[in-house]
């Protein structure tokens, strides 16, 4: 009997060592799930009712079985109270109230009881290796790692990391690309994710940071920090734009990730499945990048419009094509490498387009200011664009311009003031027939224009300005790239998205401080509203700040 007793306890131990081992988890963790399926077995045997404790002893082998049970004057729940009479048995010295144990015979596990013992140390094993996995790969997102394909499931990529598995899913995926099982494969980890069925590894072979890991990998000077990729775009499987800046002036940037006879450059292609890469000087100039980008495509000139985050790019007839490249995706990975938003047009097209706006600008100042052509065009060819300008510049300035005097220069300033009287209040005119409340023309910064706008979009009350986000109030629609009537077919276009279509008043370049300041006035009634506020006054303000 003492033999079979040791050869259990052994066995015991050897297992909880080979799964710990096979598992990479702590071998407590290990015994501690054998704990809880003996637990499980005796209470299966003894009763549910029972508080049974179970403990293996992980040097010995030792196994430990009791209930616990309270020491009472009245016995009420027999499974788990005793009186003191017999709790004396058990523990001498015993007194009301003391929790004891008591000692149980050791449970031999049935057919049943064991296959349920299983369940709960796989369970628990389990749960221990994915924690582990977790915690193994939770700080390593950006990282290149390498697997090996495992499988193939609805179009998504798992991959055998060794130690736990990831997946490359399909839109993160070079197209065309062939995934094979058995095969090795290298990926981008992009995020590591806690969920129930365990820690999601989620990798990209299309992302452009993918890239640049990879040129880190077989450039040594961007391993080293001399050189460093600023920016990067990517059509996977087609094409790719880098942009790269050397810290030390000897060192070519774009020779340097080339290679020898373009070795370096042509490694990193092999493992993007033949993506053409075109590297670029990157410049603090942005013009000068643009046209760097743009390449091989020549540009004639670049206009850079900063408050719309837009950038007009002219270039000669016979280069529009080459600047969109096919589908447009030159001018698109351009875009994508500048975060602007790029229009291209040729030299005719930036002609015409000149003379409209100068045609159209004249007209306005024509009508609006009571001038004849001739004043109206001089006032566009000094470099005027809104009635604004010309009502708010300083009268020196307007009057020193050629043929211009101060009394002229008087009549139009006041010309301009009458003119944006009469645009203010045709546009209050349309605010209240939206029915947009007068309240709403308190709040700062809000012209008679804006309010129209926001009434156009159901914004009518202070409650409904003050529920947005300033984001929701001011965002610019995100940059994309753009392409011209007349030109080139682009890509089909994906549905715009509601975070790509901006603010509410995107349109009128307000700072993210005045944004703040709109919404947090439209909110100012909320606390008006708040018992005390108006007997309190310093409470008010506290609040508001709050």
């Amino acid at each position: 009997m003492a033999s079979a007793i040791s050869a259990n306890r052994a066995e015991l131990l050897a297992i909880a060592t080979s799964v710990a081992t096979e598992k990479m988890i702590d071998k407590s963790i290990v015994i501690e799930a054998m704990e809880e399926a003996i637990q499980k077995s005796a209470r299966n045997r003894y009763g549910a009712e029972n508080d049974i404790r179970a403990k293996l002893d992980p040097k010995t082998g030792d196994l430990r079985l009791w209930r616990v049970v309270e020491v009472v004057e009245e016995v009420e729940d027999y499974f788990k109270q005793v009186d003191l009479k017999q709790a004396e048995k058990l523990q001498p010295g015993a007194k009301v109230g003391d929790f004891i144990v008591d000692p149980l015979p050791p449970v031999d596990l049935g057919r049943i009881d064991a296959q349920s013992a299983k369940q709960v140390i796989f369970q628990k094993v389990r749960d221990a290796e994915r924690e582990r996995q977790y915690e193994e790969f939770k700080d390593r997102a950006g990282e290149v790692i390498t697997g090996v394909i495992k499988s193939v499931e609805f179009g998504h990529v798992i991959v055998d990391l060794g130690r736990a598995e990831g997946v490359i899913r399909r839109d993160q995926q070079i197209p065309r690309e062939a995934a094979r099982v058995g095969e090795r494969v290298r990926a981008w980890i992009m995020k590591v994710e806690r969920q129930n069925r365990g820690p999601q590894i989620f990798l990209s072979r299309a992302h452009p940071e993918f890239m640049k890991k990879l040129f880190a990998q077989e450039v040594p000077e961007i391993y080293d920090g001399i050189i460093e990729i600023k920016a990067a775009a990517r059509d996977p499987g087609s094409r790719a734009k880098i942009g790269v800046i050397s810290r030390d002036s000897s060192i070519d940037p774009v020779g340097a990730c080339v290679g020898m006879k373009g070795s370096r450059v042509q490694a990193v292609v092999q493992e993007l499945q033949g993506e053409k890469i075109d590297i670029i000087p990157w410049s603090e100039d942005t013009a000068t990048f643009i046209v760097n980008a743009l390449q091989p495509a020549t540009v004639s000139r670049v206009v850079i419009d900063e408050e719309e985050s837009r950038i007009e790019v002219v270039v000669p007839d016979d280069q529009l094509s080459l600047a969109i490249g096919r589908r447009g995706q030159n001018v698109r990975l351009a875009s994508q490498l500048t975060g602007s938003q790029i229009d291209i047009m040729t030299e005719q097209e930036a002609l015409e387009k000149r003379q409209r706006e100068f045609a159209e600008r004249s007209k306005m100042f024509e009508d609006e200011l009571d001038v004849d052509e001739t004043l109206s065009q001089l006032l566009v060819a000094e470099g005027f664009t809104d009635l604004e300008e010309v009502a708010y510049i300083g009268m020196d300035e307007l009057a020193s311009i050629e043929g211009f005097d101060e009394e002229l220069a008087e009549e139009l300033q006041s010309r301009a003031g009458e003119a944006l009287e009469r645009r203010d209040a045709a546009y209050c005119e349309e605010r209240r027939a939206l029915g947009v409340e007068d309240g709403l023309a308190e709040i700062p910064h809000l012209t008679e224009a804006m309010l129209v706008t926001l009434g156009k979009a159901g914004i009518k009350t202070l409650d409904d300005l003050a529920d947005l986000a300033t984001d929701e109030l001011i965002a610019k629609k995100r940059a994309e790239p753009r392409r011209r009537e007349g030109s080139t077919p682009a890509a089909p276009r994906r549905p715009m998205r509601e975070e790509d279509k901006g603010g509410v008043l995107g349109e009128y370049g307000l700072s993210e401080e005045q944004g703040n300041e709109i919404i947090m006035a439209a909110r100012a009634h909320w606390f008006d509203d708040e018992p005390g506020a108006s007997d309190n006054g310093e409470a008010a303000d506290a609040d508001t700040s709050q």
